[in-house]
């Protein structure tokens, strides 16, 4: 998708705890591998495989090293594909997409012109996921406290736009991709580790960007001895861009019409992303609100000469399915897109995809929080020893979808030592059913009690 990748640096996790959150806390009784366990949907998809030298993952095996951090908790949601579960949420938003653009934009010989690709593996290189996307090889996004690597070759994908370059090069000049993509983050409402995008590119040769232009024989999509300006790319001639441009903001101001409705306000704000020049973001005001809905760009030409598309010029936008979901059907947690509850998924079972719905919330489970408290580790530089993603998918991996939000309540400085302390509060829900204090607590002192074994930190409990 495309969204800024430039991410907080984040240390990665040290081995003690990825050996104990993968052969201890989850075994159950065999320390040679651990299956991951759940139910699935598709009874035909390989159950993911953690061993101690290798992660297998969709049928296929992939070597551990010191750059492997994916955890039973994350593996086991690769393969669900919820954008493919009929009259899923997910599902819905994807297929109003598709059918908006499958009647809008029409090829020469009747057909849509715009091929979708929904099926594509989550797992990708580090090649595809970042430098087919032109970012460098020293950019905070590749951290391992940002991504879920199998190993320093291979890993879930961050973004579905690790595939633009694969299917550009195979021929592709207009497509819709969808798909599930994995990052390490936050934990509240609108936060999940696993979500899913969709994006599109279009990509235009000469004759068809020009042809309905007076003279536009006489134009062309590069020019020599050009320069990089806020405009434009160096190799692009002007004319080229800003039709490029125009025929962007017109196919996305007509998507967000469609989903949204004609009435939407919508406003582009400049902005920056690695393999788009220039580069937007599209807000549409919703409820009083400027909301940021996509990102998009005209694409980097580099991008498209290194997979033989060196002819042509194009555009590529990306969107996050969850985040219209849970606007457009108002759905008040990212967590319930996970729920196997018949209230919950009987409510998108809708006999015309195009039909309004509204979320009617499950009986209101109440929450329940406990808070943890600890002095960071004590070092010169305790920034450098502790990091906030560490901690956040060391409670996702205990905790699981029991965790609704964590929150920094307190970070003190102790006035004659100068060591800090921190204090969050973990708020803990269980979406289908009332959960008790004493399961919570439970939870609750293995978090206290791992933070301290894996992090470094001392507890003040």
């Amino acid at each position: 998708m495309l969204g800024s990748p430039t991410l907080p640096y984040l240390q990665p996790w040290g081995r003690p705890l990825l050996q104990r959150l993968l052969s201890e806390f989850w075994t159950s009784g065999s320390t040679a591998s651990w299956h991951v366990s759940y139910r699935r949907l598709s009874t035909d998809i390989p159950q993911p495989v953690i061993g101690h030298q290798s992660v297998e993952v969709l049928g296929h095996r992939y070597p551990r090293d010191d750059f492997t951090n994916v955890t039973p908790k994350i593996l086991a949601k690769v393969g669900r594909n919820l954008h493919n579960q009929p009259y899923h949420p997910l599902w819905l938003i994807k297929e109003r997409i598709k059918a908006h653009f499958y009647s809008n934009y029409i090829g020469p010989g009747g057909n849509p012109l715009f091929s979708v690709h929904d099926n594509l593996s989550p797992v990708v290189t580090v090649e595809q996921n970042f430098d087919s996307l032109l970012i460098p090889p020293d950019h905070s996004s590749r951290k391992q406290g940002d991504n879920y690597y199998l190993n320093r070759n291979m890993m879930l994908r961050a973004h579905t736009s690790a595939h633009q370059a694969e299917l550009v090069r195979s021929g592709l000049d207009a497509f819709l991709l969808a798909g599930d993509v994995y990052r390490r983050d936050e934990i509240d409402a609108s936060h999940y580790p696993v979500f899913h995008q969709m994006e599109g590119v279009r990509l235009f040769t000469n004759h068809q960007l020009f042809s309905k232009v007076h003279n536009g024989e006489d134009l062309s999509l590069f020019e020599r001895g050009g320069r990089r300006t806020p405009q434009k790319q160096e190799t692009h001639s002007l004319e080229a861009v800003k039709l490029v441009e125009f025929d962007l903001k017109q196919t996305l101001t007509r998507l967000v019409s469609y989903l949204f409705g004609a009435d939407v306000e919508v406003r582009w704000v400049d902005c920056y992303f690695p393999f788009t020049h220039p580069s937007f973001e599209l807000e549409v005001r919703f409820q009083g609100n400027w909301m940021e809905v996509l990102g998009c760009g005209v694409m980097e030409q580099e991008l498209l000469n290194s997979v033989g598309a060196q002819n042509k010029l194009g555009w590529a936008f990306g969107l996050g399915l969850e985040r219209l979901a849970m606007v457009l059907y108002s759905i008040p947690d990212i967590r319930l897109f996970w729920s196997e509850d018949e209230r919950f998924l009987k409510q998108f079972r809708v006999q015309d995809i195009h039909q309004p719905v509204c979320f009617q919330a499950l009986s209101k489970y109440p929450p329940l929080h406990n808070d943890i408290s600890f002095w960071l580790p004590d070092t010169k530089d305790s920034e450098e020893s502790f990091t906030e993603n560490d901690f956040y998918e060391l409670v996702r991996s205990i905790g699981g979808d029991l965790v609704e939000k964590v929150t920094l309540i307190d970070d003190f400085t102790h006035p004659k030592t100068g060591r800090r302390s921190r204090c969050y509060r973990i708020v803990y829900r269980h979406m289908e059913r009332t959960l008790t204090q004493e399961e919570v607590r439970l939870v609750h002192q293995e978090i206290e009690r791992m933070a301290e074994a894996e992090l470094g930190v001392q507890g003040r409990y």
